[in-house]
């Protein structure tokens, strides 16, 4: 109990004795006083810090708007599927891979990596489209999950049954919707029966039949299953 009566005096001389009080204000000038070059050197680091993170900013912003402007024809060309010129642009105007190198920390520069991939797949150059991807990050969680599945197809058509399938998972676990998520779980199982896992390809038609029932994918699911477990009782 005495040493509760020392903190508690303590505690009261501090709220009631303004020279104690000014006692301690005395102290904290004198630290500050004596420190001042070290103080201010780091308010000034934090300053610079500050500063340059909104210059950044607002030169990323500034940038971001440019290649924004300079994407406007590469989607032109891109929508009337004039590719190379999409992709390596007309001499006057910037095609994909051009505002990647330029505007490649952008958002657009971001975008454009999509955009590549996707030419180089329709152009039958897989194995060009994968950095481009792997490159490609989105908060849009469909477009990402369409990044994904695009990877799966580019693994499919090389051959590389096992990576597709980890894809095309990928894709169907990122923020699930019954729009898209069934067509991912149906190519994630065709890659597993083809990668010689016929009970991962099990999972896949079960977790269709199972939860998506009013979706397209439903009926070749049930379909695709007694083929597999035909096959596998055969």
């Amino acid at each position: 109990m005495a040493k509760k009566g020392k903190k508690e005096e303590k505690h009261y001389d501090l709220l009631e004795k303004p020279e104690a009080l000014a006692e301690k204000l005395s102290a904290t000038e004198q630290f500050i006083e004596k420190n001042q070059t070290p103080i201010l050197a780091v308010f000034g680091i934090l300053a610079l810090a500050i500063g340059g993170w909104f210059l950044y900013k607002y030169y990323l912003d500034s940038q971001n708007e440019q290649a924004q402007d300079e994407m406007f024809q590469a989607i032109y060309y891109f929508e009337q599927d004039s590719l190379d010129l999409a992709l390596r642009g007309d001499g006057n105007n910037y095609g994909f891979l051009e505002i990647i190198d330029e505007y490649g920390n952008t958002k657009a520069g971001n975008l454009a990596n999509f955009y590549a991939a996707a030419i180089y797949m329709k152009k039958g150059s897989y194995s060009s489209a994968i950095p481009f991807l792997e490159d490609f990050k989105t908060d849009d969680f469909l477009l990402q999950a369409r990044a994904y599945s695009m990877l799966g197809d580019v693994y499919m058509e090389e051959g590389d049954f096992a990576k597709a399938a980890e894809y095309y998972d990928k894709a169907a676990n990122h923020k699930p919707t019954k729009q898209f998520t069934p067509n991912y779980l149906l190519k994630a199982a065709l890659a597993y029966e083809l990668d010689g896992r016929q009970d991962k390809a099990l999972e896949k038609y079960e977790v269709i039949i199972n939860d998506y029932q009013t979706t397209p994918e439903y009926n070749k699911a049930r379909k695709y299953k007694a083929m597999l477990e035909t096959k596998m009782g055969g």
